[in-house]
């Protein structure tokens, strides 16, 4: 199936979370974040993809299978159909101050041979974490992340995409971040075996790609410092246009009326509202917060401040943080 190329926001939540998923659960999952994403913000869904809220909240969504495959060329159906088990099978915890639970990661995978179509089922606490940007998102391209052979390149791809500064993982957590830690036992073997190909095949299709230098203590390796290197040679240019395109007007991605009444009730100028652009968008497109309804709540607190623009803010930054 063709892909329309795009750039998906993913919660830092799934981008630094504990797996091993396997190519095609990865390529799933890039799906229901895409899907999810253009659902949140009310555009028109191709007629081969749905998604229905039940009357519990749970979601359940259908899509066709060949929305999975890398490409016309990819055929492996079956594949398809092992990543959505092992999905179903697997458990994803949840705690907070009052509750602790365990989901399901999809539930009722079906194929529906006829009509070449899959349907599954999240539950509302899965689908509000692919949502949740209240510990900050990674922003990526759909074509090139599907594109990827190894899981390990897709998981790199996330982490440094669009990164400016230098990163530093220990060899204990970016074992543990990968689910690898029983694998292998030398570092060397770890570098050479995980990090060292998935630099090779970001070199190779990716507009962000990486050096790396290992860190010791002592003698021993215990980290690794990542540089990221952008490579525009390697970047989808109809999306850089886009881009540029959504700088120039705040509709791109912000509701109309969440900008009139920054403008209106809280003086924003449109360069104001665009430089704190990325932080209302992520505000707007949170599954549990009303941005608007937050707005007009706080507009009485907001105008006792001496700077009522940069207090609503930090409460806004607050209170993403509060509720994920």
């Amino acid at each position: 199936m063709k892909i329309n190329n795009k750039d998906l926001i993913q919660s830092y939540i799934l981008t630094t979370a504990k797996y091993n998923y396997s190519v095609y659960e990865k390529r799933i999952l890039y799906r229901i974040i895409e899907l999810m994403q253009e659902y949140t913000k009310g555009k028109l869904l191709n007629e081969r993809y749905s998604i229905t809220k039940t009357m519990f909240d749970d979601i359940d969504v259908i899509m066709p299978i060949s929305a999975f495959l890398k490409d016309e060329k990819d055929q492996n159906y079956t594949r398809t159909k092992k990543a959505l088990l092992s999905l179903n099978r697997k458990i994803i915890q949840y705690e907070d101050k009052e509750t602790w639970a365990a989901f399901n990661l999809i539930e009722r995978p079906v194929v529906h041979k006829m009509g070449d179509n899959i349907s599954f089922r999240i539950s509302p606490t899965i689908a509000k974490a692919f949502l949740d940007f209240s510990k900050g998102f990674s922003k990526y391209e759909l074509k090139t992340a599907m594109s990827f052979k190894s899981e390990y390149s897709m998981r790199f791809y996330e982490l440094l995409s669009e990164q400016k500064s230098p990163i530093i993982y220990s060899i204990e957590n970016l074992k543990i971040m990968f689910k690898v830690e029983n694998k292998y036992k030398l570092t060397a073997n770890f570098i050479n075996k995980v990090i060292a190909p998935a630099k090779r095949e970001l070199d190779e299709k990716s507009p962000y790609s990486f050096e790396y230098k290992p860190i010791k203590t002592g003698r021993k390796i215990t980290s690794v410092k990542f540089y990221p290197i952008y490579q525009p040679k390697n970047r989808d240019m109809s999306i850089e246009a886009k881009k540029l395109q959504k700088r120039t007007s705040l509709n791109w991605d912000l509701d109309k009326m969440t900008i009139n009444y920054l403008i209106e009730n809280y003086v924003f100028t449109e360069k104001e509202i665009q430089n704190n652009r990325d932080l209302f968008v992520a505000a707007q497109n949170s599954s549990n917060f009303d941005l608007l309804y937050f707005l007009s709540e706080q507009k009485r607190n907001a105008v006792t401040k001496r700077n009522p623009k940069g207090w609503i803010i930090n409460a806004i930054k607050k209170q993403i943080s509060s509720k994920r």
